[in-house]
């Protein structure tokens, strides 16, 4: 169905239900108001259809939504939850799009959480997969075979100085889970610093380091202090960095015994709403850190591949150098593949006993994820990142302008953040109209990504192949979308 008698379909049934529509908006526009100079609904027209895309997914056949909910409420584990009201069944992907089981083509904006690096099913990807899972699908790292050994030494090629050892895993906790274990043991410490509001995970040390309460299960969690967060937007010092960092030498002084293990730390907070640091803060944190003796991790799981388009990582743009980086999600395009890199003098201490993972670095995964990084450079996905995603965020900014109900935008390249708030100067957390936002998006053809401690954030983390066309027809469906409220 095309994005605009979609959008005629909604407008027909809100019409159908007149009563209880307008008493949400009295509600929602007690709270929120826009700008006085912002258009009223009937201005804003409905966005046209989604740009051209050749591409027709195959008739799907498989059981309804209804079924596959069924399934899921016997079946799976109550704690996985999904998004909307009514929720999307995606059977088809290609490229930046998503399609449903009526055929029905969707913006993906979201890109499977920041892991849909090069596009869905991108074809070159698609190929190294299957090509290598007719040859050899699994074996073990005790034998040999080159498609680990061809990963690694490309993805040491994309890192500065000396990061140029790898310990390939299945996902971003176990690399950060590795990460940690590795400062422990190379520095003889136990101490961790995190930042508050990150994520890092949801095992033992991840969960430990994640520093949101949503997050944290009520089991024992020691040997990590979580300092405060350099939020330039809702940090008690602004943008000022030095007060920041001044935070973490007080919990090296006074909560440790003056020796760390390791500071960890996302270049921009994904879980967290798309949060990004203080300029300047991470080299003085680095040097504190140093100073104690303990090792700096970049968490670049999310912001790392190309993403923040300025730079192939995220901690570059801080113009720092980590002791260890932990990779996941766009490494692989969405297959199961995460990677801790570190020096070789840093790598030896994790030889003080027999460490081991059965699937990480298995020739399917490193296969894909070398060809992901043949794709980035081949197709200029860095560039396209840096000039639709500075695109689309001075569009948002637009937006913002125009609507109180938008407190912040931020982050770079295609990894942005939008902050909805009922109160610019409380920074009042709209949690109802960012629900209500994301679901009139989906009915226009649009998915995002929720996020934030509050659950009031726009995570939009699409795939690096995001075109201009795409970004203006998210900004006008969110135009549409606001303006009715």
């Amino acid at each position: 169905m095309p994005a605009s008698t979609a959008a005629r379909l909604v407008f027909c049934r809100r019409s159908s239900s007149w009563p209880q529509h307008q008493l949400f908006r009295r509600a929602l526009s007690q709270r929120a108001t826009k700008t006085k100079d912002a258009p009223t609904a009937s201005a804003v027209v409905s966005p046209s259809e989604l740009p051209p895309f050749d591409y027709v997914p195959q008739p799907y056949t498989g059981p309804s939504s209804d079924e596959i909910l069924a399934k899921r409420r016997e079946y799976l584990s109550p704690s996985i939850m999904h998004l909307y009201k009514t929720p999307v069944n995606v059977v088809d992907g290609k490229m930046q799009y998503l399609f449903d089981d009526k055929g029905r083509r969707y913006l993906d904006a979201f890109g499977g959480i920041a892991t849909v690096c090069c596009g869905h099913c991108h074809p070159d990807v698609v190929a190294a997969i299957v090509e290598q899972t007719k040859r050899l699908q699994h074996s073990t790292v005790l034998y040999l075979n080159h498609s680990i050994a061809d990963f690694a030494e490309a993805l040491a090629s994309k890192l500065p100085g000396n990061l140029k050892v790898a310990f390939f895993t299945n996902s971003g906790t176990e690399a950060n889970e590795l990460a940690i274990l590795i400062a422990k043991m190379y520095t003889g410490c136990h101490d961790v610093i995190s930042l508050r509001n990150s994520y890092h995970g949801n095992a033992t040390g991840t969960m430990a380091a994640t520093a949101q309460s949503i997050w944290k299960f009520n089991v024992v969690q020691s040997g990590v202090h979580h300092a405060i967060n350099p939020d330039p937007y809702r940090g008690i010092f602004g943008s000022e960095e030095e007060k920041y960092a001044r935070d973490v030498q007080d919990i090296i002084n006074f909560g440790t015994s003056g020796n760390v293990a390791a500071f960890v730390a996302e270049a921009i907070q994904g879980v967290g709403g798309i949060v990004e640091m203080a300029p300047g803060y991470l080299p003085l944190a680095y040097d504190m850190v140093r100073k104690a003796g303990g090792l700096c991790i970049a968490d670049e799981v999310q912001a790392g591949f190309a993403r923040v388009g300025s730079h192939f990582w995220g901690f570059e743009t801080h113009g720092v150098v980590p002791d260890i980086v932990t990779v996941a999600k766009g490494i692989g395009n969405g297959i199961p593949l995460g990677a801790v890199v570190t020096t070789p003098e840093i790598a030896k201490a994790l030889t003080q006993r027999n460490y081991f993972n059965t699937f990480g670095g298995n020739p399917v995964c490193t296969a894909a994820g070398l060809a992901v990084l043949r794709v980035i450079e081949k197709e200029n996905l860095q560039e396209n990142a840096l000039l639709v995603g500075s695109y689309l965020k001075q569009r948002l900014n637009s937006l913002q302008d125009k609507y109180d109900l938008i407190g912040d935008v931020r982050g770079k390249g295609l990894m942005l953040g939008v902050e909805f708030v009922t109160d610019r100067e409380l920074k009042t957390p709209a949690k109802d109209e960012t629900l209500h936002l994301l679901d009139q998006l989906k009915e226009l053809g649009v998915l995002v990504g929720k996020g934030g401690y509050y659950g009031n954030v726009f995570r939009i983390t699409p795939a690096l192949c995001f075109t201009k066309e795409d970004a203006d027809f998210l900004v006008d469906a969110m135009d549409y979308s606001l303006s009715r409220i």
